[in-house]
């Protein structure tokens, strides 16, 4: 199985499946709703600015883990496909 051996670039790259995409939207809302509220030039309570540092954490980690997922089933039907020998490809 070759989606073990992907190295970091081409996992990003592979194509993400839509429920990872969706969580990939909702990181980056998160990511910026926090970084406008801790970036915010007036004063804010503490705890205002407390939670928007961890929702600026929870976004960007889940923009990541969403980034890196990828579909395995297109990558398992490529592989065959290559692996198999045609007339065309010898």
């Amino acid at each position: 199985m070759k989606s073990n051996s992907l190295n970091l670039v081409e996992r990003v790259t592979a194509p993400t499946p839509k429920w990872f995409k969706i969580i990939r939207t909702v990181g980056i809302a998160l990511t910026a709703v926090g970084g406008a509220i801790l970036t915010a030039p007036v004063a804010l309570p503490t705890t205002i600015v407390t939670v928007a540092g961890y929702v600026l954490l929870g976004g960007t980690v889940a923009t990541a883990i969403a980034q890196t997922a990828m579909q395995t089933e297109d990558i398992d039907k490529k592989e065959t496909k290559e692996d198999i020998p045609t007339s065309e490809n010898p």
